[in-house]
């Protein structure tokens, strides 16, 4: 009996190890669900339709993670049609809500809104509580990442750019309060570029965070605050042009994480007719995790 048991410890260890690594995908999507009244976000066609069209398509990839923002009063259409297992409630349309939710593979522990300290009205952001959402969520046994969810200050005004980088101020304290040691991943609307003079995302990076697109797709060379910028149309013709969308990693004690892949899901996200379904790019990240 016991040299069976002795033969069995080295499977045992085995099965350990294989449970401590793996990978999931992560999809950042700012959904333009303002109610059409007050915006149609240059988007061609009925929003509820185009909302029920973001909810299958979710569902049809099964992405692992799903962060929304200005996810507001076409809410119950996407999730009318959408299908993963762990969704956040809405905290409500226009000007109630924060237009932040997450659909997911995974469940989580722990969940809160926070709104921003400082908004600045010059495109209306004061008018919605904006902000950032937390969540701690179990990729796998013994796994979990810290999961964060942002709406930034829009505007170019030097209000908007104070506000921007106020809020990122406010999300690497929060972060340092909550996640401390713990694999962290950043997702939403920065309402930033890297080549915008008045800059916010590079606190993120400074503070040890790691931008997949500049990793990836740029070589991991950030291009120029500045200098001119290569923004993307509504449907992104490859992966070298920059959107305000972005995602930032980090690892943690524990758990290492590492992006293998990045890519603009834009041309699987468009109505029957190929027109776009939001006037932001969907972004996705595949990430490698493992035991550090």
């Amino acid at each position: 009996m016991a040299s069976r048991l002795i033969a069995f410890l080295p499977l045992v260890a085995q099965l350990a190890a294989a449970q401590s690594s793996g990978t999931f995908d992560f999809l950042t999507y700012n959904v333009a669900g303002l109610p059409a009244f007050l915006s149609d976000n240059g988007v061609p066609g009925d929003k509820g339709t185009n909302a029920n069209t973001i909810g299958s398509k979710l569902a049809e990839r099964a992405y692992d993670v799903v962060h929304l923002q200005e996810d507001f009063n076409y809410h119950a259409y996407i999730y009318a049609t959408d299908n993963h297992p762990h969704r956040t409630p809405t905290t409500g349309g226009v000007p109630f809500g924060s237009g932040l939710n997450t659909v997911a593979n995974y469940p989580w522990s722990t969940f809160s809104q926070v709104k921003w300290d400082r908004c600045y009205i010059n495109e209306a952001d004061c008018l919605t509580p904006k902000g950032f959402s937390f969540m701690r969520m179990q990729i796998a046994e013994g796994v979990e990442v810290d999961l964060y969810n942002l709406h930034a200050d829009a505007g170019s005004a030097q209000g908007d750019i104070s506000a921007r980088r106020a809020g990122v101020e406010q999300l690497l304290a929060y972060i340092s309060s909550n996640s401390a040691g713990r694999p962290v991943i950043i997702g939403g609307d920065t309402n930033d570029r890297w080549t915008n003079s008045g800059l916010s995302i590079n606190l993120l990076t400074d503070a040890g965070f790691v931008d997949p697109w500049v990793e990836l797709i740029k070589g991991g060379n950030t291009p120029v605050p500045g200098s001119p910028a290569n923004g993307c149309p509504r449907i992104a013709p490859n992966n070298d042009c920059e959107v305000v969308d972005k995602v930032f990693y980090r690892s943690g004690d524990s758990i290492s994480l590492s992006a293998m892949n990045w890519n603009y899901e834009s041309t699987f996200f468009v109505q029957p007719d190929g027109s776009e379904l939001s006037d932001h790019n969907p972004i996705l990240v595949e990430f490698a995790y493992s035991s550090a």
